[in-house]
């Protein structure tokens, strides 16, 4: 399986973020993170969660992060 593809739970996108897991849980909850509830749990795809974050990246520092 690519690293990608990987499904995270919700306190290992909290550690791979450097967040509290409240604020992971907050941000799913308002649909501010992309996130898919399964029964009472929350899962994660790595690659949206890596693409959500380099497009929250302030305009000016988008061009660092080209892929």
């Amino acid at each position: 399986m690519d690293d990608n593809d990987k499904i995270m739970t919700l306190e290992e996108v909290a550690e791979y973020l450097r967040v509290k897991p409240q604020t992971i849980y907050t941000w799913s909850q308002e649909k501010k993170i992309p996130a898919a509830k399964l029964g009472k749990e929350w899962r994660y795809k790595k690659s949206m969660i890596d693409r959500w974050f380099l497009e929250s990246m302030d305009e000016k520092f988008r061009d660092y992060y080209r892929e």
